[in-house]
């Protein structure tokens, strides 16, 4: 076809991609097609426009490297991810609800004990938590593998440190016989998403802030259960009405008790203030086949 113009070249590239033998494959591109020309007719898109579009996903492309993923932050900030997430995750009521991932997981972090400090010399109030991890009907689920990250009180998580070595507010844990588990760590603070980057000019372009209300990141996995990623938010926090990866659901909304300095819930004296959180989560138990096979 070489008459291509502008009322006909959607279908002219829909038929070349026709053939595709992946039929998710070609429903997808099929769909970011139709979408994508829609958009630039919806906006009458001008060439320079849309050569500054590249520009902008060119450098989130550039300043992404293995300790920062700009293109999460992309995603989160645009409500793409916590978007993908809702549609993935449909759970029973009374489940825990998951939210956004983030660009700051880590594999293979460190595994600690019950009681064991996971901050590990990040900088920050100290903070015991505790809870458990449970199926639907209360029953306990002992032995689930439990990943915990934060930021610390300076807002940056221990990868966003130059040059600095060894996991900090983060490790992972096993529940116990009952499904309880408890750790230390430190006080969950708010912090700015990096924003020294294309991501943060866009926000900054459309008059939004980068700033996230305080929390403390879990990923909890266990046979025969759905795999949980989510948040604890800290109750009070300024930023929970206006996330900017919208990731806050109410259900995940909890209170952090403030103490003055004295004997923690482990039995050792504390010489500062510190707070205490108590969440319990709830886990889906997963589908199977007539087999018992995951689907």
């Amino acid at each position: 076809m070489r008459n291509v113009d502008e009322d006909s070249i959607t279908q002219i590239v829909l038929a070349r991609q026709a053939q595709a033998q992946d039929p998710r494959l070609k429903q997808v591109m099929t769909s970011v097609v139709q979408h994508l020309h829609a958009f630039a007719r919806d906006v009458e898109l001008t060439e320079e426009e849309w050569f500054k579009g590249i520009q902008f996903l060119t450098d989130v492309g550039h300043i992404t490297d293995d300790k920062r993923q700009e293109f999460i932050l992309l995603s989160d900030t645009l409500g793409l991810s916590m978007l993908v997430t809702a549609l993935n995750n449909r759970k029973p009521e009374g489940c825990t609800e998951a939210t956004v991932f983030g660009p700051f997981f880590v594999e293979h972090a460190p595994h600690y004990e019950n009681g064991e400090d996971v901050a590990n010399g990040a900088k920050g109030e100290p903070c015991f938590v505790s809870g458990r991890v449970t199926g639907l009907t209360g029953e306990p689920i002992p032995n689930a593998h439990i990943e915990v990250w934060q930021a610390d009180s300076d807002g940056f998580y221990d990868v966003q440190y130059q040059g600095e070595e060894g996991s900090k507010g983060r490790g992972s844990l096993r529940s116990l016989e009952d499904g309880s588990f408890h750790f230390r760590s430190i006080t969950a603070e708010s912090y700015p998403i990096p924003h020294d980057g294309p991501v943060g000019r866009m926000l900054k372009a459309l008059g939004r802030h980068p700033w996230r209300p305080a929390h403390l990141h879990f990923m909890i996995e266990a046979p025969g259960y759905e795999r949980l990623i989510t948040h604890v938010f800290r109750d009070g926090d300024r930023y929970l009405d206006s996330d900017a990866v919208f990731g806050v659901r109410s259900s995940l909304i909890a209170d952090w008790r403030r103490h003055e300095p004295g004997v923690a819930p482990d039995g050792s004296r504390v010489e500062t203030s510190f707070s205490t959180l108590s969440f319990t989560f709830i886990l889906n138990r997963e589908a199977a086949t007539e087999g018992g096979d995951k689907r």
